[in-house]
Order: C-alpha cells, then sequence, then structure tokens
C-alpha cells in the first residue's frame, strides 16, 4: 500500500501529540515508582523501628530458635513400635504416654461445654447490638456510632483481661471463663454481623417500611435472612476459636484443661504438655471438619 503526501502530512502533524503522550505515560510511570519505592522504603523503616523497639534482634533470634527446638525434643514423647500398644506400665506406649486420659478428656468436655455457652452468649448479645451498629439499620446515626464504639470497647480488653477480673469477683471456676469469653464475643461478632447486615440489599427493608412495619420487624424480615448464612458461618467459627481461647483462660484460674496444661508446664512434666497439646489439636479438628458440615449444609438449605 502506498504512502499518499497527504498521509505523511498527516503524520507530520500529528507525531508532536504522539511524542508528547509518549513523554507523559513515562513520566507518569516513572512517578508511580518513585511512589511504590518511596512507599516501601517507609514500609520497611517502620518494620525495622518495630523490630528494634520490640528487641526482636537477629542475634537474639538466632539464639533462642535453638533453645525451641530443644523444647519441643523434650516433650516428644519415647514411643517403642514393638510395645505401641501396650498397657499403661509399659513405657513407650501410648497408653503411657496418655495415662491420665480419662481425667484429660473431662476437662477438656469442661472446656468445650465453656466455648460453647460462651458462643451462645455471645451470640445472643451480639445480634441485637448488631441491628444497632449496622449503619443501613440503625435508627439513628448516633445509635450506630455508640453501638460501634461500645463493640469496640468489649473486644479490645483480651479474654485473658475479663478472665482475671472474674476470677477475683466469682473465684475459681468455668464461671469466670465463661463470662470472659462471652464479654469478647460478643464484641468481636457484634462487629461482623453489623458488616454482615450491611453488605445485604437495602430494598427488602425500604418494602417493609413502606408497608408500616415497624424497626424490630423490619430487622427480623428485612435484614436477618440475608445475612442468616454469615451471621451462622461466622458464629461456628467463633466458636472453634473459643475453644483455643477457653484452653488459655484456664491459666488464671478459669477453668477446664488450661489449668491442669499449666500445672504440667510449671512442673516440666514434658511428656504429659505434649499429651494435652494432642488432644486439645484432636478437639480443634473435630471441631473444625464437624463445623464445616453445617456451613455445607446451612449454605444448601438457605
Amino acid at each position: 500500500m502506498s504512502v499518499t503526501g497527504a498521509d505523511t502530512a498527516a503524520w507530520r502533524s500529528a507525531r508532536p501529540a504522539v511524542i508528547r503522550g509518549e513523554e507523559a505515560f513515562h513520566a507518569a510511570r516513572r512517578s508511580r515508582r518513585r511512589a511504590t519505592l518511596f512507599a516501601m522504603a517507609v514500609l520497611a523503616l517502620c518494620l525495622l523501628v518495630s523490630a528494634w523497639m520490640s528487641e526482636a534482634h537477629p542475634v537474639r533470634l538466632a539464639e533462642g530458635l535453638p533453645r525451641i527446638g530443644e523444647y519441643f525434643a523434650r516433650i516428644l514423647p519415647t514411643l517403642h513400635w514393638s510395645t505401641l500398644f501396650a498397657g499403661t506400665e509399659t513405657e513407650g506406649s501410648l497408653a503411657f504416654w496418655f495415662y491420665r486420659i480419662d481425667d484429660w478428656l473431662l476437662l477438656l468436655a469442661e472446656t468445650a461445654n465453656m466455648a460453647a455457652v460462651a458462643t451462645l452468649g455471645g451470640i445472643v448479645a451480639a445480634l441485637p447490638l448488631a441491628f444497632l451498629a449496622a449503619r443501613n439499620t440503625a435508627p439513628t446515626p448516633w445509635t450506630a456510632t455508640l453501638a460501634r464504639r461500645f463493640l469496640e470497647a468489649l473486644r479490645t480488653v483480651p479474654s485473658v483481661v475479663y478472665a482475671l477480673i472474674f476470677v477475683w469477683a466469682f473465684g475459681v471456676g468455668a464461671l469466670a471463663g465463661v463470662l470472659a469469653i462471652a464479654l469478647h464475643t460478643t464484641g468481636a461478632l457484634g462487629k461482623l454481623f453489623a458488616e454482615a447486615i450491611e453488605n445485604g440489599d437495602h430494598r427488602p427493608w425500604d418494602g417493609m417500611v413502606a408497608a408500616g412495619a415497624n424497626w424490630m420487624e423490619c430487622c427480623r424480615f428485612g435484614a436477618l435472612p440475608q445475612a442468616l448464612p454469615s451471621i451462622l458461618s461466622y458464629s461456628l467459627l467463633r466458636f472453634e476459636e473459643n475453644l483455643r481461647s477457653a484452653s488459655v483462660i484456664g491459666f488464671v484460674g478459669a477453668g477446664g484443661i488450661g489449668e491442669e496444661l499449666y500445672k504440667v508446664i510449671s512442673f516440666n512434666y514434658y511428656e504429659e504438655i505434649s499429651a494435652i497439646i494432642v488432644l486439645i489439636m484432636l478437639a480443634v479438628m473435630a471441631i473444625d471438619l464437624t463445623s464445616e458440615q453445617i456451613r455445607h449444609r446451612l449454605a444448601g438449605a438457605l
């Protein structure tokens, strides 16, 4: 195809604009690259300052990591294949490793019950607060602000701190643990429930308002059905987390398997430490598998 003089003239007239466009593109690219490098440098500086303030020095890490491996080596049980399935009197057997499994299973059941009751109490308290905290369902803007600040205050305090307070008030036992986990669960689930409610379609709510429904009826029939799958999923996930929390707060006398774990750690009963940890891990795995099946069935039903 031949190039005419008109085409050549058009190209010459358009060339300066093309060159300016290319220069602007490269300038914008260089500016973005400089901004990215600057952001990475600031991030690296912040990480270095954080590591210095938290005393996470490379020398200390290099010295401490082998000791972690040494501790895990100590808590590993001494098992022998020839005596693996022998009785509790035979060293190197599973029965000898889990020689107190009856007591530990009872404490683990108590821990699971603490987590279940605390999760249920947290759900019951968090759900109405979530409707007050969600901006699309709150009666007034200041109601949403106050509800959000209240939920933040509840989840800001760690469950261990709540447990210390309740142990002082109610004494050593599972009640302190249940109340501590329930309060923290209320703050955490309230935020998640509110976000699930805000992500829903607001048209059913508007339709019910137009039909003359009150605020509670709008929450029940206009917002809750849409958010229910997410609410159930968050609740089951929180139950798994609360089982681990119930194991930890036992360190401060709040009942459950955590008290026993604290004792064996304090007295350096290494093989008992690993046995209790294995039982907790198996319990968490079982709850995780069960929750997964429940979530799938509920998702299909809803």
